[in-house]
């Protein structure tokens, strides 16, 4: 997993910005969440915080302690060691009911696609999704790649207000909003699982690295797992 074409610059007094690669991939992400992983193993308390984004980490640590000097050398022994570091990575399973009722663009983008409504639905449970990124709110969890035929462009508008649990499309990416709020994805289906509880330790079911891969289940399913259709 070593990556000789990464790149190491100033972000701060007290932070290194680590660029891995241009290119987003599954591999990529492994790798950035294996550095991660390694990095607080290896550095302990010297590290305040690891900032993952698509293709780089940002990393900040206790300049009292260790100069900029010293954390990029060791930055750079560990990226080298990253074939040897024992990372990992979960797949999760998220339940998904695909209906119009749940799912407010589904009928749109089947008609745009000339595609059905059980196409759709094959097309985006068969795929098994990395997750590359985790922001926006917490719990979101940005999903890649989508099957080609389902790339869809954010819509024109956002909506005011997205339900709980909606699954989307933006882009190639696809995603399950953890709690309502404003959203300009295409909205496909809902999953009636928690994807953030602040009590819980971990707060999330997944980290950055992980896979999902959602599960069709029916419409009683959807209901008796905690689902609501507005």
């Amino acid at each position: 997993m070593s990556n000789p074409s990464y790149r190491i610059f100033d972000a701060s007094e007290n932070a290194v910005i680590v660029y891995f690669s241009d290119i987003l991939s599954s591999e990529q992400t492994q790798k950035i969440a294996a550095f991660s992983h390694a990095l607080k193993t290896s550095l302990g308390e010297l590290i305040v915080d690891v900032t993952i984004s698509y293709t780089s980490a940002l990393v900040t640590y206790q300049s009292l302690s260790i100069d900029h000097f010293s954390i990029k050398q060791k930055i750079k022994t560990i990226l080298t060691q990253l074939n040897d570091t024992a990372f990992s990575v979960k797949q999760i399973e998220l339940p998904a009911y695909y209906h119009s009722e749940v799912g407010a663009d589904l009928n749109a983008m089947a008609k745009a696609k000339n595609l059905t409504l059980c196409d759709i639905i094959k097309y985006h449970s068969e795929q098994i999704y990395s997750v590359f990124a985790i922001g926006f709110a917490p719990g979101f969890a940005f999903l890649g790649e989508v099957n080609p035929i389902l790339a869809t462009p954010r819509l024109a508008t956002p909506r005011k207000k997205v339900a709980k649990g909606s699954i989307a499309i933006a882009d190639k990416q696809t995603a399950v909003y953890p709690a309502v709020s404003p959203g300009g994805w295409n909205l496909i289906g809902n999953c009636p699982v928690s994807l953030f509880d602040a009590a819980n330790t971990p707060p999330l079911p997944f980290n950055i690295g992980d896979s999902v891969k959602f599960v069709p289940i029916e419409r009683n399913e959807f209901i008796r797992l905690g689902g609501h259709i507005d």
